[in-house]
């Protein structure tokens, strides 16, 4: 596969009345084409900040990109004219934000936000434009939609107002689609729709997809390859089968361990990660997951790891890694929840309702 976007060492810090928080410490990352990367790690860890420093949407000030390169087209995204960025936000790089309530404007009908982003990208008639916006409600599955082209938000329930914003995402057929954990404010039946829109989407409209969640469920059954974040730094990337069942960092065992699971045979502990996430105004010195690891080593505290590689996908960030290290295993939760994986995330559809 070639390579669409290629992140390059990025930093991006926020002034505060505190001193210089450094959201992004480093971070390397590439998308290819027609693939979904997921992002996880929990709140704080740094993913909306990176995937928002993409789009140039960190607010300058207090925000702004430190240092790095951000490669997309032949261009670097990172120092490229606000007039040039303009033209690629909303057209060839879409973002579809955590709330839709906070992302539709609820003065103007669905159909004028929809109709918005062709009008200024795609320099359609008013009148393309309007079919155009029709069309893109029904490809996201809701009914009626020339009725719904003339309502306004609140008429919506809450997938269907996360569908709405899809279909804006998806106006000017963007070649990357950005999603901001895009169904945590769902619940877990619209959530399921929601994540199956998507994939038959990408299918359709040949976009490549960056996932951001805290929800290694959701990776399962969306990504192609994952990277996790923690302390503004990605700690382990690999395929999604490396990840789950192949996973080396502490922070992706402690991610999978604290995963709940649909066994209801015996008790099966939901395993808590100890202490917090990191100061970042006072970034650790070392690896900044050494704090709450139990199987950190002196050195953990002294210097920062490299990465290391396992094979020619799968990279960790840690001291465990070195030749030398002490041989660790997965605690038992990690284990459990690997055996359980495949029945509860990969099996085939049972009962799927299908509309006519």
């Amino acid at each position: 596969m070639s390579k669409i976007l290629e992140v390059k060492d990025l930093h991006v810090s926020f002034n505060t009345h505190g001193g210089e928080v450094k959201a992004v410490r480093g971070v390397d990352f590439h998308l290819d084409k027609g693939e979904t990367l997921a992002i996880v790690g929990e709140s704080g860890s740094g993913k909306s900040v990176t995937t928002k420093a993409l789009m140039r949407l960190i607010p300058n000030p207090p925000g702004f990109i430190k240092g790095g390169e951000i490669h997309f087209e032949n261009k670097d995204l990172a120092k490229l004219p606000e007039k040039e960025m303009q033209k690629i936000r909303g057209k060839d790089i879409s973002m579809i934000f955590q709330d839709p309530m906070t992302s539709l404007n609820p003065t103007m009908t669905i159909g004028k936000q929809i109709m918005e982003p062709l009008v200024k990208h795609q320099n359609m008639s008013k009148s393309d434009a309007k079919k155009r916006a029709i069309e893109l409600l029904k490809l996201v599955g809701l009914p009626s939609p020339d009725t719904r082209f003339k309502q306004y938000p609140h008429q919506f329930s809450g997938g269907q107002r996360q569908r709405v914003v899809i279909a804006i995402a998806l106006a000017c057929n963007p070649k990357i689609l950005i999603a901001d954990e895009p169904t945590t404010a769902l619940d877990v039946t619209i959530q399921a729709q929601i994540l199956e829109l998507m994939k038959d989407l990408q299918t359709k409209i040949d976009t490549s997809i960056i996932f951001i969640t805290h929800d290694l469920g959701v990776v399962a059954n969306v990504a192609d390859r994952v990277a996790v974040m923690y302390g503004g730094q990605i700690v382990e990337t690999g395929t999604v089968d490396e990840i789950f069942y192949d996973s080396r960092h502490p922070y992706t065992w402690g991610l999978i361990g604290s995963m709940p699971t649909t066994d209801t045979e015996g008790e099966q502990e939901l395993v808590a990660i100890p202490g917090t996430p990191p100061d970042l105004l006072n970034p650790p010195k070392g690896d900044a997951f050494a704090l709450r690891s139990e199987y950190a080593m002196k050195i953990d505290f002294e210097q920062e790891p490299p990465y290391y590689k396992v094979s020619d996908t799968h990279y960790v960030k840690s001291w465990l890694m070195h030749p030398d290290a002490p041989k660790v295993e997965p605690p038992e939760a990690v284990k459990v929840r690997q055996r359980q994986m495949p029945a509860n995330y990969m099996e085939p559809v049972l009962v799927e309702e299908v509309r006519s």
